[in-house]
């Protein structure tokens, strides 16, 4: 499947102002004030930008860093990892693989049985329940 691409104002005009900073400057949230991170609803969580399938509530944990946290992506292929050398630290990003939002960073600190973190911006995803 092609990539989507749209203009800067294309994205403005389909985000809010905080989902346009995260998803497309690549900005981060505050800790514990995203809409996601104490939500236990269960459902499919998708890319805010394109509606892409992301990951679903089976595989959410509470890891207490203040974001909305999954030990796996809900299929291969659904999002892409990035190096990400900013801030002084390398982190592997996470992106949509679909639209190349930025949705937040994986870290290998996670439960079993995969032991990784997704770390994710509420701001970067919409829940579809069930």
């Amino acid at each position: 499947m092609a990539k989507i691409f749209k203009t800067v104002d294309e994205w403005k005009k389909l985000l809010t102002p905080m989902q346009f900073e995260v998803t497309r400057r690549a900005a981060t949230e505050r800790p514990f004030s995203g809409e996601y991170e104490n939500c236990w609803t269960a459902g499919t969580y998708q890319c805010v930008c394109c509606g892409q399938e992301l990951f679903t509530s089976e595989t959410k944990f509470d890891p207490g860093c203040g974001w909305p946290s999954f030990w796996q992506p809900v299929a291969p292929g659904a999002v892409e990892e990035r190096v990400d050398s900013s801030h002084g630290m390398q982190r592997t990003e996470v992106v949509c693989s679909n639209c190349d939002a930025h949705l937040g960073h994986v870290f290998d600190d996670g439960p079993k049985p995969t032991g990784l973190r997704y770390c994710m911006n509420s701001a970067s995803l919409k829940l579809k329940p069930r």
